[in-house]
Order: C-alpha cells, then structure tokens, then sequence
C-alpha cells in the first residue's frame, strides 16, 4: 500500500478519541505531502536541523511535535512554528521553551517526557520528579507561555508484551493521578504512548496519541530530506 493507504488502513484502526501523530522523520517531503494529501495533518520529528529545513517548504496548516531529545541551546530554531513539544524532560528545558517562547509571543504545548521503560537510554523523569513538577509549580507565573497538556513515554523495546503493557499501565495511572488532583488544568488531558509496534497495546491502555512512522512510510530514507 501507498502512504495514502496506510494512513486510511490505521485511522480505521483508531478510535474517534485517540490522535495520530505521523512520525515523519528521515523522509522528504514528498512523502510527508502524500499523507497530507490524505488529509494527515499531525507530523512527528525528532531532529531540530531536519524539521527547521522541511517545515518551509510544507503547507502552514500542518501542526508539529516534537518527538525527541531537544537540547536548550537549538530550542530557538522550532519556538517559531512548533505547536506541541511531546518530550520535555527537564526543568532547565522547561525555563528555557518559556523564554523562547516568551521573545515570539507564543503560546506552546508541551508534554512532560516520563521515563517508564527499562531501557536506561531512553529519556524522561521518574514518576515522583513528575508528581513533584506538576504539584509544586504555579504553571501560570513560572511558565505563561506554556500549556501543561499532558504526558509521554515510550515503553521498552521488547517482544514481551505484559511487559509493555504494565508501562503503559503505569503512565496511564500517573496521568489519571495527576489530573485527579486538581493540579492541572482541562488542558491536561493528552497521554501520548504507543509506536508502530506496540500502538493497539497503548490504545487499549488509554492512550489519547499515537506517534506512528514506518507502518506509515515505511522503512527511513537516511539519504535525503528534499
């Protein structure tokens, strides 16, 4: 199947209540306009020097996340344009979006990034440098510019499946203990989890987004983005 296709053949597999981010990274943007010509508007990157390029010369309606480890010093290069930043996983990375996001006089969603697989590669905070996040800081005065819209995390890479699924259960149980507390406002209401491999587990879960790249676009072209 062509990537019109496959973006038609998962949205049939989505409830009405859960987005799909397209994980668009490594290919041009040739084949990011074909899923936009399905009417695929969400795109997922992880590189700041590739999104920069391709968000130019892609349609303005298109709405980016940011999927991967973002360094403070290259946060000025997606401020501009970004609409939620899905991996937020420290505090000085926090000050630093609201400044930036402050000079453009814009408004950003973010997503804090929380550590739930084993793998110790992978990003994010504990549970409790979390919990400690969203109920000791005055969001409004310390991040203006900022919309606590909920969390995000990757479950270890594993052909386990109870294994996945009890991270994805214990992201979904701090996301419920957060909103429940009165500590977050109505904007806090997304929990994006779930990949090509492991997605169906994620929505079962209670995921409200998945980031879904090569059941899209299939394997990554390395070479070119133009």
């Amino acid at each position: 199947m062509d990537v019109s296709d496959q973006i038609k053949h998962i949205r049939a597999t989505l409830p009405q209540s859960v987005a799909l981010v397209a994980v668009s990274k490594f290919h041009p943007v040739e084949t990011i306009m074909e899923a936009y010509g399905a009417g695929q508007r969400i795109f997922g990157e992880n590189r700041i020097q590739e999104l920069a390029a391709k968000q130019p010369m892609l349609p303005g309606d298109i709405e980016w996340h940011f999927i991967g480890t973002l360094q403070t010093n290259k946060v000025k290069y997606i401020v501009p344009f970004i609409h939620t930043i899905q991996s937020i996983d420290s505090r000085n990375l926090l000050e630093k979006v609201e400044k930036e996001a402050a000079r453009c006089n814009r408004h950003i969603r973010v997503l804090l990034e929380v550590h739930i697989a084993q793998e110790t590669t992978k990003h994010g905070f504990s549970a409790d440098e979390c919990r400690t996040i969203v109920r000791e800081t005055q969001w409004a005065t310390a991040y203006p510019h900022l919309i606590l819209a909920g969390l995000m995390g990757m479950a270890t890479f594993t052909d386990d499946k109870q294994q996945v699924r009890r991270e994805f259960q214990s992201l979904r149980t701090l996301f419920d203990e957060l909103k429940t507390t009165g500590a977050v406002g109505d904007s806090f209401a997304e929990l994006s989890m779930g990949m090509t491999d492991d997605y169906h587990l994620a929505i079962e879960e209670g995921s409200t987004m998945v980031r879904i790249g090569t059941a899209i676009f299939g394997k990554r072209n390395y070479k070119t983005i133009h």
